[in-house]
């Protein structure tokens, strides 16, 4: 590994403040996912383990930190190989982000099916997950939508379960936030889905939402495709810059480091 080289710097080192705040968000962003993760009783953590935000949110910060530690340290003290690492990273998220966004594209299918398993599997582990309870309660809000194809699947979390030998009093029901409310409703009544998914299509769409949020989502995504493409895009950039900035860089303390070679070996006869 070089050590950091003696006279003028590789170069300006505007790169290094560039990594500040992507440092510092990612461990704002791990310390969130930890505080959020040990609030939760360990039973119901465990249960919902591969749908919990908090996990999610701890991943990301954890390796968006390593990525940008690389970047920073490799910066200040000129180090190759930590300059390298930070721009291979980078290259490999990008292509994977790249390589997503094309697969999900071109196999819309399979793509809706995970999508349908996801959130199938949030509706099974509504109640154990205060941060996933709130999250799917926020998307039905926002998308006027109930389950996943339609208002019946909350039948598959068991205190929403429509059999005769099931003892929950929301047996039948469905959550608050599938209900139709009133613009001036002063009070929300959480109570409002009771006995919902024991009626039929056209008598439960005069109190709750009856389409599904996979529908909804994807007539959403397709309604809103240059805005998502400018998110994706906006995400990109930096990421570009990055990969750039940390090339500029590795080539600049190599072309330092030649000159001093160049200088060590021509110092014994100055008229060569």
């Amino acid at each position: 590994m070089p050590r950091r080289l003696a006279g003028p710097p590789a170069g300006p080192h505007g790169e290094d403040f560039s990594f500040v705040s992507p440092l510092m968000i990612s461990m704002v962003m791990v310390a969130v996912g930890i505080y959020a993760r040990l609030m939760k009783h360990a039973e119901a953590a465990m249960a919902c383990l591969a749908v919990d935000p908090a996990i999610l949110l701890i991943v990301v910060g954890i390796l968006m930190f390593l990525i940008t530690f690389c970047g920073c340290i490799g910066s200040l003290r000129e180090n190759i190989c930590l300059l390298q690492t930070f721009s291979i990273c980078l290259t490999l998220v990008f292509l994977l982000q790249l390589a997503a966004g094309v697969l999900g594209f071109v196999f819309s299918d399979k793509a809706r099916g995970k999508v349908s398993e996801i959130i199938n599997n949030a509706v099974v582990h509504y109640r154990d997950d205060l941060d996933l309870q709130n999250l799917i309660d926020y998307g039905q809000k926002e998308f006027s939508c109930c389950g996943g194809i339609s208002y019946k699947d909350w039948s598959q979390n068991m205190y929403f379960n429509c059999t005769a030998d099931n003892p929950s009093r929301e047996r039948c029901s469905v959550p608050y936030s599938c209900c139709l409310h009133a613009a001036d409703q002063a009070v929300i009544n959480t109570m409002c889905g009771q006995g919902m998914q024991a009626m039929n299509y056209l008598e439960a769409s005069e109190f709750i939402y009856t389409n599904g949020c996979i529908d909804k989502l994807v007539n959403w995504i397709h309604s809103n495709l240059f805005l998502l493409g400018g998110i994706a895009l906006g995400l990109a950039i930096p990421q570009l810059v990055g990969i750039l900035l940390s090339q500029i860089l590795s080539n600049q303390i190599k072309d330092q480091i030649k000159l001093q070679l160049y200088n060590q070996q021509h110092r014994a006869d100055p008229w060569n």
